[in-house]
């Protein structure tokens, strides 16, 4: 028996690799007879062949222990029973799954009966198909547990001996070992502890065929046909084992999410194109995916297209020409070095001409341009420049979280121009009146600058505080919100700080 068994699980497992090796190199095979005979349809049929609905996956070695149980006519007593199986995954629902259980199966006859107790051993192999209840859940890419039922055919051996309980045990009856065929049917749940490590509870019950099926239990029964079937019950906690290569298999494919593979597929897809259309393998600074000269020597300046630039259109790129900038007359050559070797009396740069222009007279020209600038260092018209205006909502000087960022800028500038003083103007719309709207414009300004002083360390010597009130509005409508403003501007030699007005309530 557990040589049959061995026998089966080993062809169960080769069976499958036989089954993945052949594809495999249908695969290899069959790009090269698709391209030969029928090019066309090379880009249709190549995502049949990726194999990504099942994936190349280990099996499952388990052992087990636990309780037994025999349904019979006799009073069972709880023995126990071990053994192990072997699962491997045909998809993500489904797999097979061979067993292999030594039990020990006893029990008591009341004593109103025939005084004798029985003890059977019992050994067994069965070949399940198994279904996973949970597997078509994809909220998650590898399942935490496995919830599943299972049902085969299996054949047994047992040995059952009858004791005489009234005469201290003694063996008066024995039913031989002999094979006979059996269904058994289970279910269980397994709970994940790693990638190769699992534990799983669960039931086993096995009823047997043919002339021995009611007699496990040791007695015969009382007609020439049974009415009553003798049921062996296995109650387990199973370890098991997931075997085989981690780096090329995945988990058994109940432990997985069908979309995990596919997605992971389309995310490595994505990756490798955009890996290639970011790559710069020369490292001149144009992607490769719109570079036309892919190999350009490292140094080299390039156009926009990766092209090793000519700028004298001599044939000698610009990095190993010593004249980048002289353009050689129709009659004129030039050596590897971008010299010319024959110079014409006459032309620009030789004896006679107007003069060269070589890459130090290039700079000589671009210094003197510069110089004719006369670039003034106004530092204080410099900073005017970039100088933020603050707006305020109707009625409130409070200033907003999304200003505080404007701020930070004007109290580094200040920083950074110890001698440049600001001055602050604070504005309201047209809607209150008069006193009101100095008042809030008073305090807009005010809190600007309080805001520099306790968040920035800003001397309040740097800044002077005006207000305008409604005057000077941006916009001609009188409740607009770029009305309601603080601005800044660099301050001048005339320029007072104005005293705050006469004290109002409200405000706008």
């Amino acid at each position: 028996m557990l040589m049959f068994l061995l026998i089966f699980c080993t062809g169960l497992v080769w069976g499958q690799d036989a089954i993945e090796s052949k594809e495999d190199n249908a695969k290899a095979e069959k790009p090269a007879k698709v391209k030969a005979e029928k090019p066309e349809k090379v880009a249709k049929e190549k995502p049949q062949t990726t194999g990504l609905a099942i994936p190349k996956n280990m099996f499952e070695f388990g052992l087990n222990g636990g309780a037994t149980i025999l349904g019979s006519d006799v009073t069972p007593k709880p023995s126990y029973g071990a053994g192990f199986h072997i699962r491997k995954a045909v998809d993500y629902v489904f797999s097979l799954r061979a067993d292999f259980l030594y039990a020990d199966l006893k029990g008591m006859n009341p004593v109103s009966n025939i005084e004798r107790d029985f003890n059977t051993t019992w050994m067994s192999g069965t070949g399940y198909g198994v279904m996973s209840l949970n597997s078509l859940r994809w909220d998650k890419a590898v399942r935490p547990t496995n919830l599943y039922i299972m049902g085969g055919v299996g054949a047994n051996t047992f040995e059952a001996r009858s004791f005489n309980t009234d005469d201290n045990l003694r063996v008066f009856d024995t039913l031989e070992h002999d094979f006979a065929p059996h269904v058994g049917l289970g279910a269980g749940i397994s709970f994940r502890l790693g990638k190769k490590v699992n534990i799983a509870l669960e039931e086993q019950a096995f009823m047997v065929f043919g002339g021995r099926a009611d007699r496990i239990d040791n007695i015969a029964p009382t007609n020439s046909r049974s009415n009553f079937r003798d049921v062996v019950s296995f109650t387990n906690l199973s370890i098991n084992f997931n075997l085989g290569n981690a780096s090329s298999h995945t988990e058994p494919l109940y432990w997985i999410n069908p979309l995990d593979g596919v997605l992971n597929s389309i995310d490595d897809k994505i990756n490798q194109r955009t890996t290639g259309l970011i790559k710069d393998e020369d490292g001149d600074g144009v992607l490769d995916a719109i570079d036309q000269d892919p190999n350009t020597p490292a140094g080299a300046m390039v156009d926009t297209k990766g092209r090793t630039l000519d700028s004298d259109r001599d044939g000698v790129p610009d990095h190993i020409d010593k004249e980048p900038f002289y353009m050689p007359q129709p009659n004129e050559k030039v050596d590897e070095q971008g010299v010319v070797t024959n110079p014409q009396p006459g032309s620009p740069g030789r004896p006679g001409g107007p003069g060269g222009v070589t890459e130090e007279r290039v700079k000589e020209l671009i210094d003197q341009a510069l110089q004719n600038y006369q670039i003034a260092d106004n530092r204080s018209n410099a900073a005017e420049w970039f100088l933020p205006m603050l707006h305020f909502p109707s009625s409130t000087a409070v200033i907003k979280y999304s200003d505080y960022g404007n701020l930070a800028g004007v109290g580094r500038m200040l920083k950074a121009n110890p001698s440049i003083r600001l001055v602050v103007t604070g504005f309201t719309d047209s809607t209150g009146s008069e006193s009101i709207n100095n008042q809030l414009s008073y305090d807009r300004a005010k809190n600007v600058i309080e805001h520099l002083m306790n968040n920035h360390g800003i001397a309040r010597g740097r800044f002077v505080l005006q207000w305008k009130g409604s005057a000077d509005n941006l916009v001609p409508t009188s409740s607009s919100y770029m009305n309601r403003r603080a601005e800044f501007r660099i301050a001048g030699p005339g320029d007072v700080e104005q005293d705050p007005p006469a004290p109002k309530e409200g405000g706008y």
